[in-house]
């Protein structure tokens, strides 16, 4: 859809004597009081031409360009909102902040929830990992992260804040007013947007060839192919806080603008000569001439830049390489730091993947500047410099380095097997994109650097320019089910019962309550829905409630219960025939759900002590609530030490002891997340205007819909029984709570008991009688390895020899012992021209195991009894194969295999 010329024709242009006219290059209608403009004043129409104007020469670093940007709009009437994380851990949908308004979608957008203000004006941290691959090539136009200022107000039909007039009127007066730019530079080109499944017209704010602003009236919603208009008429602007910084400095790039002596404190610390400015400010200027899906208009460009300054393109060229990857490395360790700095794991999925992405990517940089530094030294600088801008980088500094350090090691690692990975495709004649991902996801190695170990293979490979773009839009959003799909019921019984009216939850009313009375609402087989219930149906990790339905002088076992929307579904043991509105009584079994609700309860606890044990990068990855035991699985950059595991348990047995209220309690959503942020959903997103939060006093507030204890003590303490790294980024945590905690100690005195049996002794000396074993084995050890040496010193006694042709064939006695064997074996092959062989008997077939000196090859050998019908193999100078037959058959096969092979 494109909004039609009225949708763009404003009050306030006609006013103020702005005329409409089309670019003679995109052919794009645009509005100006510049009467003999002719292009919309954006690339690639114009080039950057504002580098060469005097006008809006403020010099603004980025704090001070933000805190104008804010302070405008805040003396206009819109309160300043905080940023949310980069991390978009309040939508399940996104893993990354992508715009400011991200952070009001889709509850406020949509009108379920009210906005924190109403306007509101916010500088928003954002990260967009689309054009990852663009970086530095277009010298500031393509960033990993940049913050977007704001100014959002809500329409409401009965409430109305402004719209399209008077937010081109701000932008006006900002950019002319505080930005100092002549009214007559500005330019208002007509756009279409579209994101998060709303679109609106919008005009896109253009001075000298850079866009300062998108101003974006958002008023439809897209279902399917269709544009259903909104019952709110929303504000959606977005100002780059980066390009205003740009266009006061006049900067030779943006990067320059951005990270001010940052820029010459990193190519001093890459140990390179500083940065040509004067090539750069030409290369800047016509950069807008770069299509980065065009490579050609790469080299393009640098010959135009070559041509301009009288200077070899060769020389244009390397020198705008090499400040192309200088520029990526700065771009990339501040993202990396931003998302270290909000709590991101690096791992190989979700959101940790496009971390591990770019901390992979700007280490595969610093390999091709062949630049050996550690990416961690690089990521503090970041963190020094703009710690005071995102205090959460000095707060979880040591996590930050740490997490990098950690990647770096890991992708050395990845690097020693690029030779192995690419002798895997040495039967293909070439590797396609698809190959170049999986090689990538799979192994973490990037195309471009085992490329020439493919290519020597002779293998024609051919990597794609935006190749990390491809591999992070397959990333970069998360699949989002709906609540009745992820149900364990028939879909039959779904649909019969989805739009039913919501059962009346006892449980909250009565975490404790165990007995009820209801009425019958639909009866379908064995599935049962009443008006009301005390079973808790299957959420949020914690199983569904089991129990007993009454019906007249019938008990009949409620095996699970389930849910549908807000529609609570037991399933019995068996059909039963109910009628509408028949009276039923129900009862849960109490000591199930009681270790439930302590095994939920703990969960909260636990989670809470490990953020503040380990840091705020924690963060739930998912859980299990079962009678028996509970598990919590986190995001933790390696494994825990026993000493991080003792203190652990001991916090969270403090806070049981410390008898700790525990009270759950509604909130809307848009307060719930400016009081408590959005750690709320830990356990996660809630669909809902209003969320049921969870409040341990002065320890955790989460949101959860379980049923709990009502206070820590009745957890009545928590025993960590494993924990263990279950992939890359996610720790497992089981423990149990509760009268679980002695069945758990019962079950350990059982086996100390069975071991303590097993070893003759009582188990109060166990630990003697273990030590003696210890001390025993460790002498039979040493009398075992004597044995093995006054053996192996006449190992060639005790060998029948043979000789065939030059070859000499040493047969083995029968050993029971493998290593000594084996030790035999290579003693025997230590000379040239020599074949050991020693064949033994197993589960009623012959093992045999061959040895060969370093000049004689196994696998002709090996060939010879595969075909006699062994199974197994061998290469190099050792083989162990199984076969069937008589030993003199094997010794047989091998005297002619030698004979014929090694003649």
């Amino acid at each position: 859809m494109k909004g039609n010329s009225e949708e763009y024709r404003l009050k306030f242009f006609l006013d103020r004597d702005y005329l409409r006219r089309e670019c003679k290059v995109c052919r794009t209608p645009f509005w100006s009081k510049d009467k003999t403009r002719e292009d919309c004043a954006d690339i690639p129409c114009s080039d950057y031409t504002f580098l060469d104007m005097k006008e809006g020469s403020l010099n603004l670093s980025m704090s001070e360009a933000r805190r104008k940007f804010l302070d405008f709009f805040r003396r206009n009437g819109h309160e300043v909102i905080q940023p949310k994380p980069v991390l978009a851990r309040w939508r399940e949908d996104l893993y990354l902040t992508i715009a400011s308004i991200v952070d009001f979608q889709p509850y406020i957008t949509s009108g379920v929830s009210p906005p924190p203000a109403n306007p509101l004006v916010i500088s928003q941290p954002c990260i967009r990992m689309d054009d990852v691959d663009n970086v530095g090539i277009t010298f500031g136009r393509h960033l990993t992260t940049f913050e977007m200022g704001g100014h959002h107000a809500f329409n409401y039909p009965d409430k109305f804040i402004y719209w399209k007039d008077e937010t081109v009127a701000y932008a006006k007066e900002f950019f002319t007013e505080e930005m100092k730019i002549p009214e007559e530079l500005l330019n208002f080109k007509e756009s279409w947007w579209e994101g998060g499944g709303n679109a609106g017209p919008s005009f896109e704010v253009t001075v000298g060839g850079l866009e300062l602003a998108t101003l974006v009236f958002m008023q439809y919603e897209i279902k399917g192919d269709q544009y259903v208009p909104l019952k709110l008429k929303i504000v959606d602007t977005g100002y780059g806080i980066e390009r205003l910084a740009w266009f006061t400095q006049k900067t030779p790039t943006s990067f320059h603008a951005i990270y001010g002596e940052l820029v010459d404190k990193f190519v001093g610390k890459l140990n390179m000569p500083r940065l040509d400015n004067g090539i750069l400010k030409v290369a800047s200027r016509y950069a807008g001439r770069i299509d980065p899906d065009l490579p050609s208009t790469v080299e393009e460009h640098r010959r135009q830049v070559a041509q301009t300054l009288g200077l070899p393109v060769k020389e244009v060229s390397d020198e705008l390489t090499r400040a192309a990857r200088v520029f990526q490395v700065l771009d990339h360790t501040k993202t990396i730091s931003l998302m270290l700095g909000d709590g991101l794991v690096p791992s190989s999925g979700g959101e940790g993947y496009l971390g591990r992405l770019l901390i992979r990517r700007a280490l595969r940089t610093l390999k091709l500047l062949g630049i050996d530094v550690r990416l961690s030294e690089l990521v503090e600088m970041q963190i020094e410099f703009w710690g005071k801008d995102f205090t959460q980088l000095y707060r979880n500094r040591d996590y930050i380095i740490d997490a990098v350090n950690l990647e770096q090691e890991k992708f050395r690692e990845v690097l020693t097997k690029m030779t192995a990975v690419a002798n895997s495709f040495a039967q293909r004649k070439d590797v396609g994109v698809e190959d170049l991902i999986r090689l990538y996801d799979s192994h973490g190695i990037p195309p471009d650097l085992i490329a020439d170990e493919l290519r020597s293979k002779g293998l024609k490979v051919e990597i794609p320019h935006n190749f990390y773009s491809i591999v992070a839009k397959r990333h970069q959003s998360a699949p989002v089910k709906k609540e009745w799909e992820t149900t364990k019921l028939p879909l039959e019984v779904v649909n019969q019962v989805k739009d039913l009216e919501p059962t009346e939850k006892v449980y909250y009313q009565d975490q404790y309550a165990r007995k009820f009375e209801g009425k019958v609402i639909k009866s379908i087989g064995k599935y049962l829905v009443l008006n009301r219930t005390v079973f808790y149906p299957e959420g949020g990790g914690q199983l569904g409630d089991q129990g007993w339905i009454t019906i007249g002088n019938e008990r009949i076992k409620v095996v699970d219960t389930q849910k549908v929307n807000e529609v609570v579904v037991h399933v019995m043991e068996r059909e039963v025939d109910l009628k509408g509105n028949e009276t039923v009584q129900g009862e849960i079994d109490w000591v199930r759900r009681f270790r439930m609700m302590r095994h939920h309860t703990a969960t909260h606890v636990i989670l809470a002590a490990a953020k503040k044990l380990l840091g705020d990068h924690v963060w739930q990855a998912g859980a299990e609530k079962t009678p028996e035991k509970a598990r919590l699985d986190i995001t933790h950059h390696k494994n825990l030490s026993e000493e991080d595991i003792i203190k652990l348990e001991h916090m969270a047995n403090q806070v049981i002891d410390d008898r700790r209220p525990v009270t759950p309690f509604e909130i809307n959503r848009t307060e719930a997340e400016l009081k408590f942020g959005v750690s709320i959903y830990e356990g996660g997103v809630p669909n809902k205007p209003t969320l049921r939060l969870l409040d341990i006093k002065d320890w955790d507030v989460e949101s959860c819909g379980g049923t709990h204890v009502s206070n820590t003590a009745d957890i009545g303490g928590v025993k960590i029984i494993n924990v263990e790294k279950i992939q890359d980024g996610i720790i497992r945590l089981e423990y149990v709570a509760g009268d679980v905690v002695s069945l758990y100690a019962r079950q350990l005195e059982d086996k100390i008991s069975s071991l303590a049996s097993k070893l003759e002794t009582s188990p109060s000396q166990l630990e003697f009688r273990l030590n003696k074993l210890i001390e025993e084995n460790e002498e039979m050890k040493e009398l075992v390895a004597s044995y093995r040496r006054q053996f192996l010193e006449g190992v060639e006694r005790v060998v029948e020899l043979r000789r065939i042709n030059e070859i000499t064939l040493a047969l083995l006695p029968t050993m029971v012992d493998t290593e000594l064997e084996k030790e035999a074996i290579r003693r025997l092959t230590s000379k040239e021209k020599v074949v050991a062989i020693h064949v033994s008997q197993t589960n009623g077939k012959l093992k045999v195991d061959i040895g060969t000196s370093r000049d004689l090859n196994v696998s002709f050998i090996v060939n010879n009894l595969v075909k006699a019908g062994a199974k197994g193999g061998g290469k190099g100078t050792f083989a162990s194969l199984m076969m069937e037959g008589k030993k003199e058959e094997i010794i047989d096969i091998v005297e002619r295999a030698i004979k014929s092979g090694y003649s």
